[in-house]
């Protein structure tokens, strides 16, 4: 094998392996769009240096990160609007349980009771 072979292999390996790191370091954290910008640039940045079909897979790389890294962070805003929705069924259900519990008494008992349930629940 060539030094120049070798060389462009292990470029390739390391930015896929920085590429994968980065994929993993993302799912446990999404990244703003500010983060993913400035990841971008520096990215790109670094791929200046670089000359031929070297550099025009430095740039794919850059791009594909980017471009991932923003569907991370899309996926993981569905998510969290997700659970919000979850939550609120869940303490709607229970709110409901609670006023249903409240019917079976009556006056200021059952006044009390909802009041109660009203200020558990955020109503």
């Amino acid at each position: 094998m060539s030094f120049k072979l070798v060389q462009r292999t292990a470029l390739i390996g390391a930015a896929s392996m920085l590429m994968a790191f980065s994929s993993f370091a993302g799912a446990a954290q999404v990244q703003t769009p500010d983060q993913i910008s400035t990841q971008y640039d520096a990215a790109m940045e670094q791929c200046k240096s670089l000359k031929g079909n070297d550099k025009d897979v430095c740039k794919k790389e850059a791009k594909a990160q980017r471009d991932s890294a923003k569907a991370d962070a899309k996926a993981g805003k569905k998510e969290a609007e997700a659970r919000h929705d979850a939550t609120e069924e869940k303490r709607d259900a229970a709110y409901g349980v609670e006023k249903e519990k409240c019917d079976a008494m009556s006056g200021d008992a059952k006044d009390q009771c909802v009041a109660n349930a009203k200020t558990k629940y955020g109503k």
